[in-house]
């Protein structure tokens, strides 16, 4: 069954390419933009593989013309959308000192303005009567920011602030458009091979690991019941944001001492290799990198607490806490001594 054009941004890669296949999988024509035309052109041939259309769209959502343009272009081939997902991002693994102002800005403009530029380009389109929804893909990151990535955390508050701001604008003015966010936690992703890296050694997603279809299938969720505010995926996500709200001071600390093992693996960082801050990763020889990244041996394949978002709100809220209290305590188990180190004040080694 036939079930309407979907948006999806981001969607040569990672969570934006899982989430293109997801709503393929159920019957979504779905137009695909992104930098990179070899993963487009991968991921449009898994989109159709579903029996459903694909529109591969090469576009720098950095770039507003060019985004509004590929939105047009969309509604004329595809039809109006009815869902617009935003994912596309880009980022810097660097302390801030190390990061040029250029760099911060580009990853600025990627990661928060084109959200911006998706979400506005979405709203063009979509009649406040007929209605659609705008999904925006955020992170535990958008609620506490963590080393090594201020570029990437700042861009997710931006989106979080704007977000916000934008659903009371919407309920204000009765539209029928509705928005929501998806939190996500460490996803197993191709970013971590190709995002500009100055650590030492290998970035890597700080455990717990989930795939990307993980994530997926929670943004198609959040797009048939946008009538919720945020999701949460994975009890990491609901600890991390919980835990800041409570204990934001502790959590500092304890970011302090870990924050620069945990997103490095043991290997030295490969020199020389390609970063997509500047354009796509696809490389010269047309490589894809597909939806997941090089941490499948340690990422999980599904979330229970993920799973119970589709209870009613209430029940779901529980769920969260329960979730939290687990995921904390797991974290107080696996770090006991840091978080004695963090209570004593002592500095990072």
């Amino acid at each position: 069954m036939h079930r309407g054009t979907v948006v999806v941004t981001g969607a040569s890669g990672g969570v934006g390419r899982a989430t293109a296949c997801a709503f393929a999988e159920r019957g979504w024509d779905v137009a695909l933009l992104a930098r990179g035309q070899q993963g487009l052109d991968a991921a449009a041939a898994e989109v159709r593989s579903a029996g459903v259309r694909a529109l591969p769209v090469v576009v720098d959502m950095a770039d507003w013309p060019a985004v509004s343009a590929a939105a047009e272009r969309v509604a004329q081939e595809l039809g109006t959308p009815r869902v617009w997902v935003n994912v596309a991002f880009t980022s810097v693994f660097a302390p801030f000192r190390e990061i040029a102002m250029e760099e911060f800005r580009r990853t600025t403009e990627v990661s928060y303005l084109g959200y911006v530029h998706g979400t506005r380009a979405a709203l063009d389109l979509m009649s406040p009567v007929e209605g659609g929804v705008v999904v925006q893909v955020g992170s535990a990151l958008a609620y506490r920011g963590i080393p090594l990535q201020t570029a990437y955390c700042g861009a997710k508050h931006a989106i979080q602030g704007f977000n916000e701001a934008l659903r009371c604008e919407l309920l204000h003015e009765g539209s029928a458009v509705r928005t929501t966010m998806v939190q996500l936690p460490a996803v197993n992703t191709p970013q971590f091979d190709w995002v500009l890296s100055r650590l030492p050694r290998h970035p890597q997603p700080v455990p717990p690991i989930y795939q990307p279809e993980v994530a997926a299938r929670a943004v198609v969720l959040a797009a048939q019941h946008p009538g919720r505010r945020e999701y949460y995926v994975g009890p990491s996500t609901v600890a991390t944001i919980l835990g800041d709200k409570l204990a934001s001071g502790l959590l500092d600390r304890y970011l302090a001492r870990t924050g620069w093992v945990s997103q490095q693996t043991s290997e030295p960082a490969r020199p020389g290799r390609q970063a997509n801050l500047w354009e796509a990763a696809d490389g010269p020889d047309g490589h894809d990198h597909g939806a997941h990244g090089s941490f499948d041996s340690q990422a999980k394949s599904r979330s229970w607490q993920a799973e119970l978002n589709r209870l009613p709100w209430l029940l779901s809220g529980a769920v969260n806490l329960v979730a939290a209290a687990v995921a904390g305590g797991q974290m107080v188990a696996k770090g006991r001594r840091d978080f004695a180190a963090a209570l004593l004040g002592r500095p990072h080694p």
